[in-house]
């Protein structure tokens, strides 16, 4: 049996579910004052905050720590449920590496145009950040430049591919087939696809964390931006996509916020939470 939530004074969401690129954070990586007032106010009503992430647990802790983020956390595109709290995982799911090279190999098999670019995420708690030479023209100082088989050295939690000439949706379909049900498969952001273990998305991220809670679906209100959060809008009874959003997310949301450089989520929540 669900608890109920006495201290909520009738608001409709008592768990309000964000993604952070692209819907919490804006382009320059920072959460404005507008929005942590706006979920200081979701607090002051009894509600919770739940960030879904595609990021790993290791590469959005600085991001909670700057706006005083507490409890749980959905990380890795659902596979990792993470305590801020005490920074510690309660739950991180692995990738099959030789699964996950199959994949690659008949994906790129199937599309014809030549190799993919390709980068790893390995296994927690480490979670570091493996690319091939052209994965990126912007490579960060925290992330290891390896050469293709060492990808596959250590394990990993996903892979993450592009390409530079083939449409995303045609690379997301050729994986998709390739992996035949036994891996996940999700678009996280203009230009990346990414390989999962089967199962993962954040909806079943959502529902682990949510149930832990104590929230059900109709309690939550869930916002985001790309087409890995499809799952996470489809969980909640509620869906927002930013008004930057891909297409394929505004086709299923309930509503369009503003932009997330416009504080989108704010301006909803300040609407919902209005008396708090």
């Amino acid at each position: 049996m669900r608890r109920a939530h006495p201290v909520f004074g009738g608001y409709r969401f008592p768990l309000v579910a964000t993604d952070l690129d692209g819907t919490l954070l804006r382009g320059d990586l920072t959460v404005s004052p507008r929005t942590r007032a706006a979920l200081a106010r979701v607090r002051a009503a009894g509600a919770r905050h739940l960030v879904v992430t595609g990021r790993p647990a290791a590469s959005c802790r600085e991001f909670l720590v700057a706006i005083g983020y507490r409890g749980l956390a959905v990380c890795g595109q659902g596979a990792q449920l993470y305590d801020a709290s005490a920074d510690r995982l309660l739950v991180s799911a692995s990738l099959d590496r030789e699964l996950a090279r199959s994949v690659v190999e008949r994906a790129e098999e199937a599309l014809g145009a030549g190799p993919l670019e390709l980068a790893v995420v390995t296994a927690a708690p480490e979670n570091r950040f493996l690319v091939t030479a052209r994965f990126t023209d912007r490579m960060r100082p925290e992330w290891g430049r390896v050469e293709r088989e060492e990808l596959w050295a250590a394990p990993i939690e996903k892979v993450l591919m592009r390409h530079r000439t083939v449409q995303d949706e045609l690379v997301a379909a050729a994986v998709e087939r390739a992996g035949a049900g036994e891996v996940a498969v999700t678009h996280s952001e203009k230009g990346m696809i990414e390989v999962l273990p089967a199962g993962t998305d954040k909806a079943a991220g959502l529902r682990l964390a949510a149930d832990r809670m104590g929230f059900t679906p109709a309690e939550t209100i869930a916002f985001g931006d790309m087409p890995n959060d499809i799952p996470l809008l489809g969980w909640a009874g509620y869906g927002v996509a930013m008004g930057n959003a891909h297409p394929d997310l505004l086709a299923v949301a309930d509503e369009v916020a503003p932009s997330h450089e416009e504080d989108g989520v704010a301006v909803v929540l300040e609407r919902l939470f209005t008396h708090a």
